[in-house]
């Protein structure tokens, strides 16, 4: 495999960032004994990363999914949420976060069909979000700078062992620590974090009835 780590085979994928060429790239990440990992790949190196299997990751996945379908829903904020799309910028770069989200009038921008999404044809989403169980170093770091690269408007790591949403807005190539949402306006990340936190101690109906509460607006007359 020219350019890409010895220790790198096709039957033990890379858990951590190693040299690779592109082509070595896709070659190993369509193979079969990787069909459980996310591919990443950045400044010519990969990732593939083993998809997190454990209770805790998918109580936050689920949860945060229904948490802004139903801020979104009670705020009628258009969006289209997509879960490990990849994006690839051919031959430089590609990234599959744990969900994606296209929001307002970018709602419509969103890839669909079958083929990974190629950003010389689509624009990067409005918000990628990352849920860290065992990966949160990785996540804080060069996948930040990956996406940064990718110019998504918005960044969230979520760390599941702490119940904390650690966010970013990107800009410019760069990216400051936010608190407040900027593609989905005013929506406060405690309120998502209260609800990761409050889903380890009862069932998910309870959860979003509360989040139904809050979130619900007076209709005006």
């Amino acid at each position: 495999m020219n350019g890409t780590s010895a220790s790198v085979t096709a039957t033990e994928p890379a858990s951590q960032w190693v040299p690779a060429a592109w082509d070595d790239f896709l070659r190993l990440s369509s193979h079969p004994s990787c069909a459980k990992t996310k591919g990443y790949y950045f400044n010519s190196q990969m990732r593939l990363e083993a998809m997190e299997g454990s209770a805790a990751h998918a109580s936050a996945y689920s949860i945060l999914i229904l948490t802004l379908a139903l801020w979104c829903c009670a705020k009628e904020v258009a969006m289209v949420g997509l879960v490990n799309c990849s994006y690839r910028k051919v031959g430089v770069r590609e990234a599959q976060p744990d969900i994606s989200y296209y929001v307002g009038s970018r709602a419509a921008l969103a890839p669909q069909g079958r083929a990974i999404a190629n950003l010389d044809e689509v624009t990067p989403p409005d918000l990628a979000i990352e849920i860290a169980d065992s990966s949160l170093a990785d996540d804080l770091g060069t996948k930040r700078l990956l996406y940064e690269e990718l110019e998504v408007a918005e960044y969230w790591v979520v760390d599941v062992s702490q119940s904390q949403i650690i966010a970013f807005q990107i800009a410019n190539q760069g990216s400051r620590r936010i608190l407040v949402s900027q593609v989905l306006p005013g929506l406060e990340l405690s309120v998502l974090q209260a609800a990761l936190e409050q889903s380890k101690q009862v069932e998910n109906s309870q959860v979003v009835a509360q989040l139904m509460a809050q979130f619900q607006r007076p209709r005006e007359a």
